[in-house]
């Protein structure tokens, strides 16, 4: 078993959020709140309306933000290929984090130019290991692989995702040192229950799991995402924030799903959008307005004000 490069995430208690509900204020707790130099938010649920677009008003807000000196990064569960949905309102450096922090993206150049400036994969041997034991816990699991460049599932996976899979055959047949793929990093594992409550499937799998690789979800089904051990989007954004000097206290960070926890309570400020899960809610330390009501540009707005 091989762990990747762990990146703790500091741990701090959400302060309650501040009344009324939208918590922008440039002060929590009587404390100053220390001048943001990036924002990292979500995609789905939290910058994308539910149609999947970006509203107007948020590309706005996004170029403000960096017109005003403040790095904007996309941290999604998404892969690299689903990223054009942002890849024309990318400012600056154009950096993306996908995968849950599987894999650090260059966004120029657009669609079918996609760049991986940093891969944190997960091991065949974690894979493997990870399967086996969740299908042991969880009968009638079925899984889906995401490499850098590619997609294959078990033929009983639901069709779940945007594209048709590169090639049909079981997990422990894909992810053998000479499966297909074998030449290509693994971002993370999809697994699948057609009947347990998504939650109560993400427990279950935390607990077969153990160290062996990190699990989370983001689907309002029971869709797990399995990456590398210590692999999130908290680390992965700590590594990119420590490469460009940039403390957690300067970060303000936007979520709605549990992938999204270990960055919101990484981050100095965060906030759980107003349609976001119970877990996100405790987690952040401020909430902001639903995605379909522009939710990261209304605190954006605020923070731009404030520096002005």
């Amino acid at each position: 078993m091989r762990d990747n490069d762990r990146v703790t995430s500091a741990t701090r208690q959400p302060e309650p959020p501040a009344a009324p509900p939208l918590a922008t204020s440039p002060e929590q707790g009587g404390a100053p709140i220390v001048r943001p130099r990036l924002i990292a938010t979500d995609l789905d649920g939290t910058l994308l309306r539910d149609d999947k677009s970006v509203s107007p008003r948020t590309v706005a807000a996004l170029a403000a933000a960096e017109e005003a000196g403040i790095e904007v990064f996309f941290v999604t569960g998404r892969p690299a290929r689903w990223m054009d949905v942002v890849s024309d309102h990318v400012h600056g450096h154009g950096l993306a984090i996908c995968g849950n922090g599987a894999a650090v993206v260059d966004l120029h150049g657009g669609p079918g130019a996609h760049r991986f400036v940093k891969v944190r994969d997960l091991a065949r041997e974690n894979a493997v290991e990870a399967v086996g034991l969740l299908r042991d816990a969880a009968p009638g699991t079925v899984y889906a692989v995401e490499q850098t460049y590619g997609f294959y599932q078990e033929p009983a996976y639901p069709k779940l995702h945007m594209e048709t899979p590169d090639t049909l055959a079981p997990a422990e047949e894909l992810l053998a040192p000479d499966g297909v793929g074998s030449d290509q990093p693994i971002l993370k594992i999809l697994a699948y229950h057609p009947e347990l409550d998504p939650d109560a499937f993400l427990t279950l799998g935390r607990l077969a799991v153990g160290e062996r690789a990190t699990i989370t979800r983001s689907s309002p089904s029971a869709l797990l995402e399995i990456s590398g051990p210590g692999v999130s989007k908290a680390s992965t954004l700590a590594l990119c924030c420590a490469e460009r000097g940039i403390s957690h206290e300067e970060v303000v960070a936007f979520g709605d799903m549990p992938n999204d926890v270990e960055m919101l309570t990484w981050a100095g400020r965060s906030y759980a959008m107003g349609n976001a899960h119970p877990a996100v809610v405790a987690a952040a330390s401020g909430r902001t307005v639903a995605n379909n009501d522009d939710g990261v540009a209304v605190v954006i707005e605020r923070l731009i004000g404030d520096r002005l």
